[in-house]
């Protein structure tokens, strides 16, 4: 660990309290010029450091800079060692992910970036990822049943992991649209794509990418996302936080039962019972969303007939599908 790292560590694990410089050089064993050169360093990058004369160093609450140092510290004692990388801007996190997926990066590997010059959505849609905005995330997982058609509870897991996240740390009711997308006040705030890496000798999944991407910041959006898109500005909510409280949570739910989880992904949806409109071999079609069974399915009720759609885009209602 750098000096620079070092001294983001012990002022993120002490915001908003003061701490002299010759505390942190004799905590870290380094010169007090260094700990001064590491704070200049950080506050170059964005850190709301406020050096205080005769006192020392505070790293304001309202700091919002994404670090490998701040995730870790919010982190389980059991997720302290996950490896996180954190990147200025990116093309794409899934596409880093991959790459390091594919190098044997382990299971739980966390990469962030405060910008996304390339940011995706479901279907190769683009997804607007302006820097120190939002939470552009992606987490490696490694799952003990390779089987492809289980990647739909995986996102499953994603959204009720990011929903219950959101939630508590907010006083919003996050709510989920089947079947990646989290909303608040009938809003999107938050997208989640899911990749796999297939073993073609097996014919099995060597790694899953769940790329998930908040809303933090924004306090306006290009013309034709503001009828559909919101943000977390109001809540002032930390994004380190929020990124450790996602990964928490899903990492503990590898291993939860599929009818409780599919039992609170149905409490927390905003389509059931409500009429869809939906696209089913080329034909608009028109439904009530019934249930989601145990596969994640959704189950959709048009006439006497019920339609199992296992993927694709929905809309609430019989407008036009919203490809957000």
């Amino acid at each position: 660990m750098s000096v620079k790292q070092a001294v983001i560590s012990i002022l993120e694990e002490n915001r908003g309290g003061t701490l002299s410089g010759q505390e942190i050089a004799d905590s870290l064993n380094v010169s007090r010029a260094a700990v001064w050169k590491a704070v200049k360093s950080l506050q170059n990058e964005g850190f709301a450091i406020t050096a205080v004369p005769n006192k020392g160093y505070i790293l304001q609450e309202k700091s919002d800079v994404l670090s490998p140092e701040g995730v870790r510290l919010a982190l389980p004692k059991q997720y302290k060692t996950l490896p996180i990388s954190v990147f200025k801007i990116l093309d794409s996190t899934n596409n880093q992910a991959k790459k390091a997926a594919l190098e044997g990066a382990s299971s739980g590997t966390l990469i962030i970036a405060e910008q996304q010059s390339a940011g995706r959505g479901r279907q190769g849609r683009s997804f607007y990822s302006p820097a120190a905005q939002g939470l552009y995330m992606s987490i490696i997982l490694r799952p003990q049943n390779n089987n492809l058609s289980d990647c739909l509870l995986i996102t499953v897991r994603a959204a009720v992991a990011t929903a219950r996240a959101i939630s508590r740390l907010t006083d919003a009711q996050a709510q989920i649209k089947w079947v990646n997308d989290i909303f608040i006040n009938d809003k999107k705030v938050c997208g989640i794509l899911t990749e796999a890496i297939s073993d073609f000798e097996s014919g099995g999944v060597e790694a899953v990418i769940i790329g998930i991407g908040v809303n933090c910041q924004n306090s306006c959006f290009p013309a034709d996302l503001q009828p559909i898109a919101t943000s977390l500005k109001q809540y002032n909510i930390n994004r380190n936080r929020l990124a450790a409280a996602i990964t928490a949570n899903l990492l503990s739910l590898q291993d939860y039962p599929d009818d409780l989880l599919i039992e609170e992904y149905k409490a927390k949806s905003n389509i059931i019972g409500k009429q869809i409109t939906f696209e089913q071999n080329g034909q608009k079609l028109v439904g009530e969303a019934v249930n989601i069974n145990l596969q994640g399915n959704l189950i959709v009720k048009c006439g006497r007939s019920l339609i199992t759609l296992q993927a694709g885009e929905i809309s609430i209602g019989s407008g036009n599908i919203i490809n957000d």
